[in-house]
């Protein structure tokens, strides 16, 4: 039994050393203040933040360490509350400016010039089924079960060189449909973040990923591609992306209400396949051809690669790139590090802990805008 203490106390040690060296190597403080999470008086925030970290790592949760007296801070656990509630910080800021700084000085000097750094995006049910109070809680589609369930949609933002994948940015979801919402949101200051962040998550999945995107790009995170499947494919998705800065790779429909400009005429996927000949033989790839996305009267050039599904031979899929110079071998491949690295539970870690420190915490105003 003492033994199992000693070892016990001996990790949360190495645990808090190491949390103190991420913290200085990667200016947390700094970070902090710059996403207006700042105190006028008492401690300071990063000695919070820190006790916050320090309760993830240790898998203990804040009641516990009060009760044990283990870790316990030398602040009261309202001072913690008052932290999370703060409607004012901008953490998907915070969290874009944290990744950039760990891209910047720990992975990128490791890689060579000629890697391709992608930018994935992606959605994943957050479960709310018990919550009755919780701002904002709404009746999502869960794509993996085929069910409607009680929660959020996690729409995660992620960077990965194809080796490494690091989370930079997300939003929780609700609906856009108020029919679809449980509980509305609190009314708050509309010149706060935490009113921006209510906003956000009320509008479609789309929207949503271009404000992640500007965010990103905004950081100066060092990508040249963004890849996402075909939910978020469309005409508008790509000349919004292109604008931003970024070319896409990404899955699109095989729908026949969604046209491209081949040779002159507007045509869905499915008509441009079959009026040109396929290649024969083990290609990764069918077909490959060259269309103009058109929006508004703006034209972009995009690439579109028909590729062999593999769970069923008789069918096919579509890559799209807005980056023509590319060879269809290159794309899939830039295609598949969605698949690789791309952990839809990325943001997890913070979600778990938030269940866990306190039942009025989860119902306050503070779940959205901290995960965001």
């Amino acid at each position: 039994m003492n033994k199992s203490i000693t070892q016990a106390n001996q990790n949360d040690k190495q645990i808090s050393k190491s949390i103190k060296r991420f913290f200085t190597r990667f200016h947390i403080s700094s970070a902090l203040k710059a996403s207006n999470a700042y105190k006028k008086k008492g401690f300071p925030v990063v000695e919070v933040f820190q006790y916050l970290f320090l309760l993830i790592f240790s898998n203990r949760s804040m009641y516990m360490s009060l009760i044990t007296g283990k870790n316990s801070p030398g602040f009261a656990k309202d001072t913690v509350y008052r932290f999370m509630k703060m409607i004012q910080i901008n953490w998907l800021h915070f969290t874009t400016l944290l990744a950039s700084r760990i891209i910047k000085d720990a992975i990128v000097p490791l890689d060579s010039r000629d890697r391709a750094n992608v930018l994935i995006i992606d959605d994943s049910m957050f479960e709310r089924n018990r919550s009755k109070k919780v701002e904002l809680l709404a009746k999502a589609y869960d794509h993996a079960n085929h069910r409607y369930r009680f929660g959020f949609r996690m729409l995660t933002l992620g960077w990965s060189d194809g080796n490494t994948f690091l989370p930079v940015n997300s939003v929780l979801l609700s609906s856009e449909n108020k029919k679809n919402r449980v509980n509305e949101a609190s009314e708050v200051d509309k010149r706060t973040v935490g009113y921006k962040r209510r906003m956000l998550s009320m509008q479609k999945g789309t929207q949503a990923m271009l404000e992640l995107l500007k965010a990103t790009k905004k950081a100066n995170i060092p990508a040249k591609y963004v890849l996402f499947d075909s939910w978020f494919s469309s005409p508008s998705t790509l000349h919004a992306v292109k604008s931003i800065g970024y070319d896409v790779i990404g899955m699109v429909k095989k729908s026949p209400k969604m046209f491209f400009r081949y040779n002159g005429e507007d045509m869905s996927l499915i008509t441009i396949y079959h009026r040109n000949k396929k290649r024969r033989g083990r290609s990764k790839y069918l077909l490959s051809v060259v269309v103009d996305v058109v929006k508004d009267g703006e034209i972009i050039p995009a690439k579109v690669v028909y590729v062999r599904n593999r769970n069923k031979k008789k069918e096919y899929l579509c890559l799209i790139s807005t980056d023509t110079t590319l060879d269809e071998n290159e794309i899939i491949r830039i295609y598949g590090k969605r698949w690789d690295k791309m952990p839809i539970s990325a943001f997890y870690p913070i979600c778990r802990y938030l269940k866990n420190v306190d039942k009025a915490l989860l119902e306050s105003p503070c779940l959205l805008h901290f995960q965001a």
